[in-house]
């Protein structure tokens, strides 16, 4: 080889290294989620400080450094805002990611009042209040891997996650320079689990072991991966090295400094390198070339990190929850009716046990059920994805044939609706039994409306859907007519209106029109069916007029007399004023206009905040007026009143 030829494939080899440099320089960060709620005008004080901020965000050079930066602007309306850098990122890589984020927050999140969206090497949030210090209310991004742990391991695999990511939170609680720290740990022969934690430097070491803890203290480690994140904090584990395995107990690694040539020998070492580096070179471009298209291949088969997927590749996706038919049909034992739990408007439900042990509830639908394909698709898709105690967990399903199955966890004491609406099991439902009831369903809404990583409408929320545990803890389940929502996106509408009479919301009901406000508009009449054990559709006389459950709470309520609605069995041991604000919440849920009921979030603040105070109840919908209420009575006026020391204002829900 001539010294030319070498230089020549030097230069070229040197050319095509520098593309690809500028190449992965110019690659976008990796995308993971986000979360955009409550919208804001443009015009507002708020969005010329949200502006302000994110420029200040974007250009903290001196920050990117150390990885994190928080801050808020403006006297009035005030913006928190903070990034989180990935603890082994280089800081012109943290100061890309940033920028990048800040760049495309207006199409993420145009009106957005709180956002938080993940890339894979940072984290940016803002909010209208203290997101850093705030971990139990504020904005969750949990993402799952898509498969499961087998049944046998699944225990000791939870336990083993979990005593591995809080070892790894108290190293991370203790770093002084990154707060940040990765951990590994072997399973098994075949198997090791990769763990990090990090907070943000603001946080003291027991605030950042405090935000850790409430992140994940909901969570059940049956999958094989997943993150946490919440703004001021964020934990991931692994079966995959995810991370620099070199950081691990020590610092990033310093660059190794390359030994001095002597003078003499410099020429001969210019052909000797050349000759060395080009097949070198090109072999190192091979491998890393391979590497990506693995990884980035592994990512998209184990990832699903957007809403938008389509659902054939959910399908594809859920393939390791798939059941065979002659597997369920022998956990039934073919579907005998001693095993019959009860039945539905799209099948019958059976109670199975399979090979593993493990009780289930078999959802079978009919051959001539109105849920199709589609919608038996958009149920697996929605309940896969989702991973909260008040939530129905899906084990699998199976599609054989004409065969469209479900399996789910058993849930010993059946529907609320079984204990309900039945005379002589009612009081086996005490109030301090139902008031957990209904504090579950709206945590369980309020993760599907807002702290899943998907936006869910359930759109068939009643006391039917609402299944009971062993502890009478409940459990939202049926999504069958569940809708997810696009990015950004806050309403839709369809011709197709389903869902269950009597709970639906006017707007819903009547033009097809439906939102988050929908699922409101259900957990309110749920509510009020829970304190008065009888159903929405049951008729009611009041002063020579009839209304449903819904109408009569809200005469009641604005005569002054709301615990006439309560049911009887509670006898004395209740809690009025528990009661009374309960019926207040339900009744701010129903109201007409979707603007004045309040957000889920809200809610859930108004059941476990009892200091909060509530806004003044306007007409619900479908309120069946009579003559004198038709005529313009003070009943059309939210009338102010306070029953039993009940403060009430006219301020705006959240």
């Amino acid at each position: 080889m001539s010294a030319y030829t070498s230089l020549k494939s030097l230069f070229f080899v040197t050319f095509f290294i520098a593309r690809l440099r500028a190449s992965a320089q110019l690659q976008d960060p990796t995308y993971v989620g986000h979360v955009c709620t409550n919208r804001v005008s443009t015009n507002s004080i708020y969005f010329s400080n949200l502006k302000t901020l994110l420029t200040s965000l974007s250009t903290s050079n001196a920050y990117f450094n150390m990885g994190s930066h928080n801050l808020q602007k403006g006297q009035n309306n005030t913006v928190y805002g903070l990034y989180l850098c990935k603890g082994d990122l280089l800081p012109e890589d943290c100061g890309k990611c940033v920028v990048f984020a800040t760049n495309h927050t207006r199409s993420r999140c145009p009106q957005g009042k709180e956002f938080l969206i993940q890339y894979d090497e940072c984290v940016l949030a803002y909010s209208d209040r203290n997101i850093l210090m705030d971990t139990e209310t504020t904005t969750t991004i949990i993402t799952w891997n898509t498969q499961n742990v087998t049944a046998d391991q699944s225990d000791r695999f939870n336990d083993a996650v979990f005593s591995l990511m809080n070892k790894t939170a108290e190293e991370a609680a203790k770093s002084k320079d990154k707060k940040f720290a990765v951990r590994k740990s072997i399973f098994s022969l075949s198997q090791t689990i990769y763990a990090s934690v990090q907070c943000i430097l603001d946080l003291t070491s027991e605030e950042c072991l405090s935000c850790f803890q409430q992140s994940i203290k909901e969570l059940y480690f049956n999958r094989l991966g997943g993150r946490f994140l919440v703004p001021s904090c964020n934990s991931r584990y692994e079966i995959y090295p995810f991370y620099n395995e070199t950081i691990e107990g020590t610092g990033l690694p310093p660059p190794a400094s390359a030994p001095s040539l002597p003078p003499g020998k410099v020429k001969n070492s210019r052909v000797i390198i050349v000759a060395i580096f080009v097949p070198v070179a090109i072999s190192v471009l091979i491998f890393v070339a391979v590497v990506i298209f693995h990884v980035t291949k592994i990512q998209k088969k184990n990832y699903d990190t957007t809403a938008a997927d389509d659902e054939e590749d959910d399908i594809t996706t859920a393939g390791s929850l798939q059941f065979e038919f002659k597997v369920i049909e022998a956990a039934t034992d073919k579907f005998s009716i001693c095993n019959k739990l009860g039945q539905g408007g799209f099948g019958q439900v059976y109670k199975g046990i399979l090979p593993n042990g493990i009780h289930v509830a078999v959802k079978r639908l009919s051959k001539t059920s109105r849920q199709g394909e589609r919608e038996f698709k958009n149920e697996v898709v929605v309940v896969a994805k989702l991973q909260h105690k008040n939530l129905v967990k899906l084990l699998g399903f199976c599609l054989e044939r004409e065969e469209k199955i479900l399996v789910y966890e058993f849930v010993h004491n059946k529907s609320l609706d079984y204990f309900l609406f039945d005379s002589r099991k009612q009081s086996q439902l005490d109030w301090t039994i139902r008031y957990k009831i209904i504090g579950g369903i709206a945590r369980g809404i309020l993760y599907l409306h807002q702290d899943s990583r998907l936006t869910i409408i359930h759109r068939d929320l009643k006391a039917g859907n609402i299944l009971l545990d062993a502890d009478m803890n409940p459990k939202v389940a049926d999504f069958g007519m569940a809708r997810i929502f696009e990015i950004d996106q806050t309403e839709a509408n369809t011709r197709r209106v389903v869902g269950t009479y009597g709970y639906m919301s006017p707007e819903y009901a009547m033009y097809g029109q439906f939102s988050m406000k929908s699922d409101v508009y259900s957990f309110g009449v749920l509510v009020l069916e829970i304190i008065s054990g009888s159903k929405n559709s049951s008729l009611y006389q009041m002063d020579g007029s009839f209304g449903n459950l819904v109408t009569n709470a809200w005469r009641l309520w604005n005569n002054g007399s709301p615990l006439e609605v309560v049911d009887s069995s509670f006898g004395e041991n209740c809690k009025r004023n528990e009661i009374i604000r309960c019926i207040h919440i339900a009744l701010l849920c129903v109201q007409e206009d979707t603007e004045d009921r309040p957000t889920m979030s809200a809610i859930v603040q108004m059941l476990t905040t009892s200091s909060i105070t509530l806004a003044v109840p306007r007409p619900p919908g479908f309120f069946f007026r009579n003559k004198h209420e038709q005529a313009g009575s003070s009943m059309d006026k939210s009338a102010l009143c306070s029953i039993d020391d009940a403060s009430i204002t006219r301020v705006a829900p959240r």
